[in-house]
């Protein structure tokens, strides 16, 4: 390229650097809140985290990167870049664009009121009370709303819901979603029906083994070893903390995971664990050469959740991964010696409708899902307000997954999302599953003994397989068409539907 268009795409990126480097340290603030901070700080810490946001706001808006992207676009020398300038270049204007077009007084306003709602969520959840929490879940949702309007515009979607999608999954829609999620709802019910009425049903009663809290953080610590999160070793970039809603956090090379220990509940953590530390190792597996440069990010949050689902059930649920890992965990916490494979396979397995979606089993975890995504398109579009959300929610679960909600605790506060502003996030997870079953059919077919080589406890050639055609893209493509690139094949759910048929004909014997 020109020196000019050289001179100012390196402007473009050094300014792109401080800015990433901003959003990791706010990325640990946030993580700081929801691990270590004393309760009475949640006031210093919302005006701290408005203030960041202020910071990044300007950042992003800052004119000198409108002259620059103005000067690289109209260049003649433009089309000699190659595609990942190209790719950088267009994501530095997408959020140029949408960043300028936001008030830094409701960007600074949302992430005060972010903070303090989450706070009051945690509090309302404890007391079960939604009184409680919905004068400032109305607050965000308006001030969310209002960003929605705005982004709508300058995103040109059809919906404001849609522009809230795009922040998660970009270029993805209300309308594909409906079908998407309508054929994977119809072929969920159908499955569940099945097992329903199977003769083979799992006894659970062996996960109720009591084992300590102290012993569980010995079992995540091997498990992650196992799977290759270092948190151990000099050069460890991970660690893994305790938190109320289990989450991870980080860039590169400082990606920390969180999880909750529950005494009577050993497999809750073994699943949070492994599911953080697929995110974990999504992260630490992007480009190092590309580190600071937009390219250099996770494609998507649902591409992010399909590799978190598939460590966590398409691997972490499998015969095979237990026939070689149960024995090591077995070492680390007697009181699971007496514990035989199949029947435990059998019982991390069950499937059966329940009320919170985070302990909800690989076949109705996605119509969690689609209530949630079916409540906030209503939301957002103004056909129904916070003060109801309750009572759609509760209606919705017993409708699609038969279950009766006795209090808002286990029903409309169970998720952090809402409360910290998250609107359009949701859709992200049934994705990352429907991701993940597509990205399996390419493992098959490109790792014929992939299953053999999981019960030997080698997971190289599959981790070797992901990084090669997810870590390495970074986000140079959008998620519809890294999919494609990967699999030959667009936005599908009939592999996950083939996938979770296959598994559970087999352990439910129908």
């Amino acid at each position: 390229m020109s020196t000019n268009v050289n001179s100012a795409y390196r402007k473009l990126l050094a300014k792109t650097k401080d800015l990433l480097v901003l959003q990791s340290a706010e990325g640990i603030v946030h993580w700081d809140m929801e691990t270590m901070m004393p309760p009475r700080a949640v006031q210093l810490r919302s005006e701290q985290l408005a203030l960041l946001s202020r910071i990044q706001h300007k950042m992003s808006t800052d004119k000198e990167i409108g002259k620059l992207l103005k000067a690289i676009l109209e260049s003649p020398q433009y089309e000699k870049l190659n595609v990942i300038e190209k790719r950088n270049v267009q994501l530095i204007k997408k959020n140029y664009d949408e960043q300028t077009a936001l008030p830094e007084k409701l960007v600074a306003e949302t992430a005060k009121q972010q903070a303090i709602t989450v706070n009051t969520w945690k509090k309302a959840k404890a007391a079960r009370n939604y009184a409680l929490l919905k004068p400032e879940l109305e607050k965000l949702v308006g001030l969310n709303r209002k960003a929605a309007e705005i982004l709508m515009k300058v995103k040109q979607t059809a919906t404001p819901y849609d522009a809230l999608i795009d922040i998660f999954e970009p270029k993805m829609t209300t309308a594909t979603l409906t079908t998407v999620f309508d054929k994977l709802q119809k072929g969920l019910t159908a499955l569940l029906e099945k097992i329903r009425n199977a003769p083979k049903q799992p006894d659970t009663g062996i996960l109720r083994i009591n084992v300590p809290v102290e012993t569980q953080r010995q079992i995540a610590k091997t498990l992650v070893e196992v799977i290759g999160y270092d948190i151990a070793s000099p050069n460890a970039a991970g660690r893994i903390d305790e938190t109320e809603h289990p989450f991870t956090s980080g860039y590169y090379d400082d990606v920390r995971i969180t999880t909750h220990y529950y005494a009577d509940n050993f497999a809750s953590s073994i699943f949070s664990v492994l599911h953080e530390a697929g995110h974990a190792l999504y992260e630490q597996g992007l480009p190092q050469e590309w580190k600071y440069q937009p390219v250099g990010s996770p494609c998507s949050y649902g591409i992010h959740e399909s590799q978190s689902r598939f460590l966590e059930n398409i691997i972490g649920r499998s015969r095979e991964f237990w026939s070689n890992t149960l024995p090591k965990l077995q070492k680390t916490a007697p009181a699971l010696s007496n514990l035989e494979l199949d029947p435990f396979v059998h019982a991390i397995n069950e499937v059966k409708p329940s009320k919170i979606r985070i302990e909800a089993d690989e076949v109705t975890y996605c119509i969690h899902i689609i209530i949630r995504f079916h409540i906030e398109s209503k939301l957002f579009a103004n056909e129904i307000e916070v003060n109801q959300l309750p009572e759609v929610w509760n209606q919705k679960y017993k409708e699609l997954l038969g279950v009766n909600i006795e209090n808002d605790t286990e029903g409309v506060m169970q998720d952090t999302h809402w409360a910290s502003g998250y609107y359009g996030y949701f859709p992200s997870y049934a994705l990352g599953n429907i991701y993940s079953g597509q990205m399996l059919e390419g493992i098959k077919n490109d790792i014929t003994d992939w299953r053999n080589q999981l019960a030997q406890g080698n997971l190289k050639s599959i981790q070797h397989w992901m990084t090669e055609n997810v870590h390495n893209q970074g986000n140079l493509h959008d998620p519809t068409e890294l999919i494609k690139k990967i699999t030959g094949k667009k936005l599908d759910a009939e592999p996950l539907l083939a996938y979770l048929n296959e598994k559970y004909s087999t352990l439910y014997g129908f």
